[in-house]
């Protein structure tokens, strides 16, 4: 199991989902767990006067039904990978992490956990939309989904969803060492792995909990062994005085030995103008947050020129390695621009 801190000491349960199989696996791995039972999510995640970075300490759990829309359009802050048909879900809330520049802290009142135990509503939504057009799908969008595989099993269940829908392409993208637990099954070309990557000195500083650079690139390197497909993620850049340094020697470590990679994408640090404002007031002291961003179109960044010199440091790097054309680069305008 992915988790090492003490997690979910308390989880609040939903009394329409009591009985739901998923709830009972669930509580079954917490049996000391102390159990609270509510009438809805919201009266426990969405109270007011929370403390998100004090509940990211000791985050609780929320088991609960997922109702209305189920699955959305993909942010315009976000790659689609030249994919017309670009939508996501978030078959959980949060993240077991604690990543300072992480977006959630500004989207949610909350630092506690719901994970909604009706992943076969969120299915049957999919297959909806399948009987349109293709799908290409991010499930892995408001969570780190591989880290809590030991809590929830979802990775596998997505995946086995995904066997027998060729129109559909669900991409599960991590930070964690979690991969083994998938180690049994078979790859599949409609199942992109996505890790994201960060130089050690940026993870120790910045990303609390999430697995090393190392322990990353030593699972991208069994998934490419295996033959999943592979995606790298540059994504987000955050500006250090010894920027190419640290990025360069990262991309030699990734390739150190030979691997197969489908694409890799860049994108820096970029952030919605309202969400900042409330991540500031989390972390009144962090450097990072209150860097001198430039506003555009309701959109923090680097600005143009930091930016294009980021990306355009880090694309050089990897085209040593990865054919252009596989390279994605978000630049603030065209998010897809190769």
């Amino acid at each position: 199991m992915e988790i090492k801190r003490q997690f979910f000491s308390h989880i609040y349960v939903e009394r329409q989902v009591l009985h739901h199989p998923e709830t009972q696996k669930i509580l079954e791995r917490f049996p000391l767990s102390e159990k609270v039972y509510i009438s809805h999510y919201k009266d426990v995640f969405n109270r007011k006067h929370q403390s998100f970075y004090c509940q990211k300490q000791s985050p609780a759990l929320v088991l609960a039904r997922k109702e209305g829309r189920l699955v959305y359009s993909g942010a315009p802050v976000c790659q689609s990978f030249g994919n017309h048909y670009f939508y996501y879900t978030s078959c959980i809330m949060n993240c077991i992490y604690d990543c300072e520049y992480c977006y959630l802290q500004g989207m949610y009142p909350s630092g506690n956990v719901v994970l909604f135990v009706n992943l076969e509503d969120i299915f049957e939504e999919v297959d909806a939309l399948l009987l349109k057009h293709p799908v290409y799908l991010c499930v892995s969008y408001d969570t780190d989904l591989m880290a809590l595989e030991g809590v929830a099993g979802f990775v596998r269940r997505w995946y086995e969803f995904a066997a027998d829908r060729p129109n559909l392409t669900i991409e599960i993208r991590t930070k964690s060492g979690a991969f083994g637990l998938l180690g049994d099954l078979a790859p599949l070309p409609n199942v992109i792995f996505a890790w994201t990557l960060s130089p050690q000195m940026i993870i120790e500083k910045y990303e609390s909990h999430t697995a090393s650079a190392a322990t990353r690139i030593a699972q991208i390197r069994q998934a490419s062994d295996q033959g999943f497909l592979v995606r790298l993620c540059f994504d987000p850049l955050i500006y250090v005085e010894n920027f190419r340094e640290v990025y360069g020697e990262l991309i030699r470590q990734v390739f150190a030995q030979p691997v197969s990679i489908m694409d890799a994408s860049i994108g820096v640090f970029r952030v919605s103008v309202d969400y900042l404002k409330k991540m500031r007031r989390q972390r009144p002291a962090s450097p990072l947050l209150w860097y001198p961003f430039i506003p555009e179109d309701g959109v923090y960044h680097y600005g143009h020129s930091l930016s294009a010199r980021m990306t355009g440091a880090v694309k050089e790097m990897l085209k040593v390695y990865v054919d252009e054309d596989k390279i994605f680069v978000w630049d603030g305008g065209d998010k897809n621009e190769k």
